[in-house]
């Protein structure tokens, strides 16, 4: 029996291929137009006070990005990213003052040693999940905080910490790329920087890793009955996330002029998972959505007049309402919300007597 499909068959694949064709190429020209409005078109528009918080929104998606990586691609719960984040903050502070490494490579070496970190904190997640998983990344969080306490950030002295006691900063600001010193040269590189970040998410997920993590995810004896290596792929996702987490810790390096413990705190990491479950755990978009929320509501509720802690109550709110309502968060609920009121919309003005509907 011939299973060939007809010329019906045929016809219905190629009208649906094509379809798929031009939902791409339109989704890559949104993103082209996007990104090419915030490099271009926001610096002219912002004050550099918005362009410093907009480089944070920049840096902070892309943390967000690696802990969506992590709970919503295989469904591990890391609470060590803002940790991660300042191991590769350290990495390029120390090397920034005491080499002359060009500042991409920088970023690169404290991906490539971030990740090495993440990928040991990650060696009990082959045994363990849920919320002894989120406990043990916890107390790493905690256990890496209480090191760069005790010995503090690189500021340009000697010896392996690179610490000068006398001196708060000795070298003036954080190194930055000669092509992107002033702050909206930064906030272009920056941009440019977590773009590649979330190309190379996407490529991974889109990819024979993606659909193992989505394997292990649904349920790991499943996966590894159809051959998935789940120690591996474990290990690869914790690899990718500390690496996209480190880049992130060095842009966050060279946007201020010092690091400090305190950008750092242990109980932020609850609070970025907290926004990356709004911003949605399941899409890239989300992640961007976690950035905003995470650095930009802080700093609008600021220069309100108000009380940055609100916004630790408006994220408490909102968790429970995407928990409750929208598992997979703001980035697939907003346009479903959006399209049905241009739904309802539509039937009002349908239905109006302008329109010729009938009248009441």
């Amino acid at each position: 029996m011939s299973t060939a499909p007809g010329p019906d068959g045929a016809a219905r694949i190629g009208t649906a291929a094509s379809r798929l064709d031009r939902a791409l190429i339109t989704r890559m020209v949104v993103i082209a137009v996007l990104l090419g409005f915030v490099l271009f078109a926001v610096p002219e528009l912002t004050s550099l006070y918005w362009l410093k918080v907009l480089t944070s929104v920049a840096i902070f998606s892309v943390v967000a990005l690696g802990a969506g990586l992590l709970y919503g691609r295989v469904g591990m719960v890391s609470l060590c990213q803002i940790a991660l984040m300042a191991v590769g903050g350290w990495v390029t502070a120390r090397l920034g003052f005491a080499t002359e490494i060009p500042f991409p490579l920088l970023l690169l070496i404290a991906g490539v040693v971030t990740g090495a970190v993440g990928t040991l904190i990650g060696l009990p997640a082959l045994r363990l999940s849920g919320l002894h998983l989120a406990l043990i990344t916890l107390m790493a969080a905690a256990a890496i905080t209480l090191v760069l306490g005790k010995k503090d950030f690189p500021n340009g002295g000697g010896g392996f910490w690179g610490v000068d006691l006398e001196s708060n900063l000795r070298g003036g600001q954080m190194r930055r790329p000669s092509l992107a010193v002033n702050d909206t040269a930064y906030f272009r590189y920056t941009v440019i920087v977590a773009a590649l970040m979330f190309l190379l998410a996407l490529l991974f997920v889109s990819g024979k890793s993606g659909r193992a993590w989505a394997a292990i995810r649904e349920s790991e004896p499943a996966a590894l009955a159809a051959g998935v290596n789940v120690s591996v792929y474990k290990l690869w996702a914790f690899a990718l996330a500390s690496f996209m987490t480190g880049v992130a810790g060095g842009l966050f390096a060279g946007s201020l002029p010092r690091l400090a413990v305190t950008s750092f705190r242990t109980a932020d990491s609850i609070t970025l998972l907290a926004v990356v479950l709004m911003g949605g755990i399941y899409s890239l978009w989300g992640a961007v959505i976690a950035g905003v929320l995470y650095k930009l509501l802080p700093a609008l509720l600021q220069d309100w007049g108000l009380s940055l802690e609100i916004a630790t109550i408006l994220f408490g709110v909102g968790l429970l309402q995407v928990l409750a309502t929208a598992p997979a968060g703001l980035a697939a609920q907003v346009p479903k919300d959006l399209k049905n009121l241009g739904r309802l919309l539509g039937r009002a003005v349908r239905r109006s007597p302008a329109s010729g509907g009938p009248s009441p």
